[in-house]
């Protein structure tokens, strides 16, 4: 058992994870493997992806990828022979305020988040099972606005509506969103000190539970859409409550 799943939940099942080398990515990739399931890892960095796959084992294998690339999504997904499941949480950015972005920076959440799971998704349907499951990143800012940052509010809001515009579009074939808030973790540990202590502080006084998700924790949530065959069109929020207060 790996503590809530069954050594055989994933059997027969290929799970790809773009984003899988670290992370919440990799966080599922072992809850997978760990249950039965193979794993396609993707990246853009080959020395982290090959470390993750000697992790995982024999169930893992992994392929170079640019999810702002569309050939290189498509070429990607041209070894893979089907996919049961697929989550994105690969992703470059920069956040800000309506004054001190320029247009062109501002859209960075949109062409690399949204438009990058958006060409992902559209470049693995042919190889999507019937009982497939998809699963988009997007984040509890989409509900509770954290600081000046309006188009990455916008973003993951964008996000949670493709989910349910797919749901529908794609059915039956499930298709959720996963909103964390502030996830201690790969992230956050690439940061400065006292960057991290600032956000950590901010979220532990603005959260029900009173402070960060862990990268397993969210992986956990990620796990429940790939399985649970009864939900789509939702968006589930393993966020410590941030989006309730």
């Amino acid at each position: 058992m790996t503590g809530f799943l069954s050594e055989t939940a994933f059997t027969g099942r290929t799970v790809v994870l773009i984003g899988g080398g670290t992370g919440i990515g990799l966080a599922v990739a072992r809850l997978v493997t760990s249950a039965g399931g193979d794993v396609v890892l993707g990246g853009r960095t080959a020395a982290t992806l090959a470390a993750a796959a000697h992790e995982l084992g024999a169930r893992a294998r992994w392929h170079l990828v640019d999810t702002a690339q569309q050939a290189s999504i498509d070429a990607f997904f041209a070894d893979i022979e089907v996919v049961h499941g697929l989550f994105t949480t690969a992703a470059t950015y920069v956040t800000g305020s309506l004054a001190e972005l320029s247009v062109r920076e501002a859209a960075t959440p949109f062409e690399s988040k949204f438009w990058g799971q958006y060409r992902v998704v559209k470049s693995a349907l042919p190889r999507l099972a019937a009982d497939a499951a998809v699963v988009l990143m997007a984040g509890a800012a989409s509900v509770r606005p954290a600081g000046n940052a309006p188009a990455y509010v916008a973003v993951n809001a964008a996000i949670e509506g493709l989910a349910r515009g797919l749901a529908h579009e794609l059915a039956p074939i499930r298709v959720n969103a996963l909103s964390p808030g502030t996830v201690d973790g790969h992230l956050w540990a690439q940061r400065a000190p006292e960057v991290r202590r600032q956000a950590f502080e901010h979220i532990a006084a603005a959260s029900t539970l009173g402070r960060p998700v862990t990268e397993d924790e969210v992986a956990r949530a990620a796990v429940y859409l790939l399985l649970n065959t009864g939900t789509t069109g939702s968006t589930l929020y393993p966020d410590g409550g941030y989006a309730l207060r």
